[in-house]
């Protein structure tokens, strides 16, 4: 670990721009990002945070086959809904930059040639999968299989997304293409390699030794297992139409594979925010003094922990990762979040739905943040952490102390007299959060420290109710403004340590407060006098809203919809039965009809017993429908009836035929009826 670095270079996953950014990505990736810049900055530290939009590779290709446009369309559209989606959130890059940005293909281009120029390649030519169909080879994403490793029977050519294994696609077990559905055959060609197996000595001294007790252990974990279990050449170039071309000659037709090519636009990125600040990049990545901490998801922890320190280290020049404190996955109400299957809860719909309550998703995201394990995002989750701990206890607090201070001062911060032991270890206690909340965000335990940061609101709300200012007043003015006074430096340190978790709330509170610059960190460690005596503050606000259960009803039925429409879309056909002869369906009476009456079996919970005028006569049949419908409701339904069907003994009533059903998406029954108006009862169906 680097102790007491000159600066910060931080940097946070890029995002796919193949869709929005949903809830999984910001508890994984950009919300403790931003949440450690936010800190570093109150505390006036040089800090750099970096991102952009991921726009090459396989997935912006299958998306623009699916959406029939062209690559190029595609991450224009989804830059600008990921870019206005962060600054609405308030996540503060100082710089988001896009790898089809001329400067991140030039700057990855340099880094390509000077490994090449040096010799730190092999050149193979090998055996890959190839569509005869298409008449192309088949880059990662283009093929599902089955994972060799845990069986999952739709992993893709690159990854596992059940067991997280980082895989080569001719690794696949029954591998299909999915352009056109064909088993790809083998086809050689080929392909640039770096060989991570020179590294392995270097990586298992650099990490296994050197961060084996300041490293999370689910990332620690996964690296020793890649490098106990051997490390091989890995290809940096692929058979591809979109992405940076290979520099060398020979490599027509091929493109720097996209794990080569992203991990360097956090380096392009630096460098498009120097020149437009004019500051010299190279020390955020190349001086020693220099402390680089990427924040990614579990899925990109070999990448950014084997295949880019291998990078970094082959060419000579550049710092490597202090820590690299991936996240595990978030699910949805028990469900994995899946992009293609829009089970998610998006970024810009949320701030569509829910203006002005940032801080809220911010707050719950972090609070549940999948630190050590896969965590789980519930809207009833949720709405409780709004409503019982932001609204409850920090909102609470600071709506007393307003209101109070207004009452009873026309809003001026009154002058203490003696403070009491109570007041005094409440300054000391106070004084001892910024430490402790520290503490926490410099081992990268954000729900931790939010949880500290509550305390602190907590010891308001504590301080209030035992002290009851508002008993006290009547008859001991002047012990009340010394409460009051203790009140409102909890309120004003607040307004600074929020910030990194909640920064709308800060800026609101300071609004309230009237605190024109935001306090810094050490400042609330060291000084008791945050708010001084005669400082005129505003008007009560509510800082937050209570969250009624409409709102997170609506939430659920939007995702319930997206259930219903992921079945409906992946149901499968029953198979085909038997094959029959034109005489056998001859033999069948099919007709219309209504029903005319309808009540329960007794003692039956799934039966019905209907008459229904078939057209030729009134007929009772013995329907097991009840669970589905109830008698009043289907009096008068058209139904399509088998009539000549051998009658049959149901509970001591003689059931003469059959309705025909089938189901919906949601398993539900339905009738099947003609969908055209005036048929009479007694037509034959043939």
């Amino acid at each position: 670990m680097i102790q007491n670095p000159k600066r910060y270079t931080i940097t946070a996953a890029l995002p796919y721009t193949n869709g929005p950014i949903h809830i999984g990505h910001l508890a994984g990736v950009y919300v403790p990002s931003d949440i450690y810049s936010r800190y570093l900055r109150l505390q006036g530290r040089d800090v750099l945070f970096v991102c952009g939009s991921d726009e090459h590779g396989v997935a912006i290709s299958m998306k623009a086959k699916k959406e029939g446009i062209t690559p190029q369309e595609v991450i224009d559209k989804y830059d600008g809904i990921i870019r206005k989606s962060f600054s609405d959130f308030g996540i503060s890059f100082d710089n988001y930059s896009r790898t089809s940005a001329k400067i991140h293909h030039d700057t990855a281009s340099e880094f390509f040639r000077k490994l090449y120029d040096k010799g730190d390649f092999i050149e193979e030519v090998t055996e890959q999968l190839y569509d005869a169909k298409a008449d192309q080879f088949l880059a990662d994403r283009f093929v599902v299989g089955t994972c060799p490793k845990c069986g999952n029977e739709e992993a893709y050519g690159d990854q596992c997304e059940k067991c997280g294994s980082t895989l080569n696609a001719t690794d696949l077990i029954n591998p299909k293409s999915t352009i056109t559905g064909e088993t790809p055959i083998m086809k050689a060609t080929k392909h640039w390699f770096l060989p991570l197996d020179r590294y392995e000595d270097f990586l298992k001294e650099w990490i296994l030794v050197g961060h084996k007790n300041d490293w999370k252990p689910n990332v620690y974990g996964q690296v020793k297992s890649w490098i106990d279990g051997g490390l091989e050449p890995r290809a940096v170039t692929r058979d591809l139409d979109w992405g940076i071309d290979v520099p060398v000659e020979g490599a027509e037709g091929k493109k720097l594979y996209v794990w080569f090519d992203a991990p360097i636009g956090y380096i392009s990125s630096t460098k498009e925010w120097a020149l437009r600040e004019g500051k010299d990049w190279e020390p955020y990545w190349k001086d020693q003094d220099t402390k680089l901490v990427h924040f990614i998801g579990k899925d990109n922890i070999v990448f950014h922990c084997i295949i880019f320190p291998a990078m970094l280290k082959a060419e000579g020049s550049y710092i490597l990762p202090d820590n690299v404190p991936a996240n595990e996955f978030l699910n949805l109400e028990g469900n994995k979040l899946s992009t293609s299957k829009n089970w998610a809860v998006w970024l810009h719909e949320y701030l569509e739905e829910f203006p002005n309550q940032q801080d809220v998703l911010r707050y719950a995201l972090t609070s549940n943040a999948p630190e050590t394990k896969d965590n789980d995002f519930t809207w009833k989750d949720f709405q409780a952490r709004n409503n019982n701990e932001l609204v409850a206890i920090y909102g609470n607090f600071i709506n007393r102390v307003v209101v109070l201070t207004n009452k009873y001062y026309n809003g001026i911060v009154p002058t203490p007299n003696k403070l009491s032991e109570v007041d005094e270890a409440t300054l000391t206690e106070l004084k001892a959060y910024p430490a402790v909340i520290s503490s926490s965000l410099e081992r990268y335990r954000f729900r931790e420290a939010l949880s500290e940061l509550m305390n602190v609101a907590r010891l308001g709300n504590k301080y209030l109710a035992d002290e009851e200012p508002w008993k006290v007043i009547k008859d001991n003015p002047e012990r009340v403004q010394t409460q009051m006074y203790v009140a409102l430096q909890i309120a004003a340190a607040l307004s600074s340590l929020c910030e990194p978790f909640l920064p709308f709330t800060a800026t609101k509170l300071s609004r309230i407060l009237k605190i024109k610059s935001p306090l810094n960190w050490n400042t609330v460690a060291q000084n008791s006098d945050l708010i001084p005596a005669g400082h005129q503050i505003g008007e009560a606000e509510l800082l937050f809203a209570k969250i009624e259960d409409e709102e997170i009803q609506k939430q659920i039925d939007k995702l319930e919809a997206t259930k219903t429409a992921n079945k409906a879309e992946n149901k499968v056909a029953e198979p085909q039965k038997e094959t029959i002869q034109f005489e056998d369906f001859t033999k069948m009476d099919i007709r219309t009809g209504t029903i005319l009456e309808a009540e329960k079996m007794p003692k039956a919970n799934k039966l019905l017993i209907l008459k229904i005028d078939t057209g030729i006569d009134v007929r009772t049949i013995v329907s097991g429908i009840a669970e589905s419908f109830k008698p009043e409701d289907i009096i008068g339904k058209k139904v399509t009836v088998l009539v000549n069907l051998a009658p049959r003994n149901l509970r001591g009533v003689e059931s003469q035929g059959m309705i025909l059903m089938t189901t919906n998406a949601e398993g539900k029954l339905v009738f099947v009826n003609p969908d055209t108006d005036g048929i009479a009862n007694g037509e034959t169906i043939n």
